[in-house]
C-alpha cells in the first residue's frame, strides 16, 4: 500500500511538470503575448547571419530597427510548424508589405505561402484597394473584420501571429482582427465569399503544406517597411 501511494504521489509530481513545461496558448488570443517569457527566442540574429536573403538588401540599424533597399524578402534559416510570431513594424507613406507563414517555396513564395498583409491604409492606392488587400487582411483571400487598426506611417504597430494546425489567428494592436481557417479555402479563383482570387494566387491555401519557413516581404509599391522585435515561439 505504502509503495503504491509513492508511486501515486510521484506520478502526480511528474504530471505537474510536464504540464508546466507544456507550451499555453490561447485559442482564439485575447491580446498580445509576453514575449519576453520562456520559450520565446529571436526570428533572427542581430547580425542576420542565419537569414536568406539576397546581400545588401536587409539590414539592422543599431537600433535594431530591420529595413530592406528592394523588393526582396527576408527568410528564416529552418521551417517553422506551430508557432506564435510576435513582432513590431512600421509603415511609410503608401507602405505594402507583409509577413508571410508556410512558405514551402521561398524563390517562388507568392503561390507557395500564406501572406499576412502590412499596408498604410490611409494611403489612397490601399485604401481604395479591396478589404482583402489591406492590413490584417490574408492577402487576396479574407479581410480583417475591422479596417485601418494600422496606425499612421512613422508609428509601431505591433502583430501577433499565431499559427496551430489549419488556423491562423491575428492580432493587431492588441485586437483580435482576422480567424483564418485555410481548411476552407478550396478555390485558387473565389474565395469562401465569393471574392475573386488574385491570378498569381495559382493554388488553394487548403492544400498547401503548413511545414515550411517564414519571411517579410521588401521595400515592396516603392515604400520602405520597418521591423523590431521579432520574436517566435514554437509550438
Amino acid at each position: 500500500m505504502k509503495k503504491n501511494l509513492l508511486l501515486s504521489v510521484f506520478l502526480m509530481a511528474l504530471a505537474g511538470q510536464l504540464l508546466a513545461q507544456a507550451p499555453t496558448v490561447s485559442i482564439p488570443p485575447k491580446g498580445h503575448p509576453n514575449s519576453s517569457g520562456p520559450g520565446w527566442r529571436p526570428l533572427f540574429a542581430s547580425d542576420l547571419s542565419d537569414a536568406g536573403f539576397p546581400k545588401g538588401v536587409w539590414s539592422i540599424d543599431d537600433g535594431g530597427i530591420l529595413t530592406a533597399t528592394a523588393d526582396k524578402a527576408i527568410w528564416t534559416a529552418v521551417p517553422y510548424d506551430d508557432f506564435i510570431l510576435d513582432l513590431l513594424f512600421k509603415t511609410a507613406d503608401g507602405t505594402n508589405s507583409g509577413v508571410v507563414v508556410h512558405a514551402s517555396d521561398t524563390t517562388n513564395w507568392i503561390p507557395n505561402s500564406v501572406e499576412i498583409q502590412i499596408a498604410d491604409d490611409y494611403a489612397k492606392q490601399w485604401a481604395e484597394s479591396p478589404t482583402n488587400w489591406q492590413c490584417g487582411a490574408f492577402f487576396g483571400h479574407q479581410a480583417a473584420i475591422k479596417q485601418q487598426i494600422v496606425k499612421k506611417p512613422d508609428e509601431w504597430n505591433r502583430y501577433t501571429i499565431t499559427c496551430l494546425g489549419k488556423m491562423i489567428y491575428i492580432v493587431l494592436n492588441n485586437q483580435l482582427v482576422n480567424t483564418i481557417d485555410l481548411s476552407k479555402f478550396t478555390s485558387a479563383k473565389t474565395n469562401p465569399d465569393g471574392s475573386p482570387v488574385p491570378e498569381w494566387l495559382s493554388k488553394p491555401p487548403a492544400d498547401l503544406p503548413l511545414h515550411g519557413y517564414i519571411g517579410l516581404q521588401g521595400k515592396h509599391a516603392g515604400a520602405p517597411i520597418y521591423f523590431r522585435n521579432l520574436k517566435i515561439k514554437p509550438l
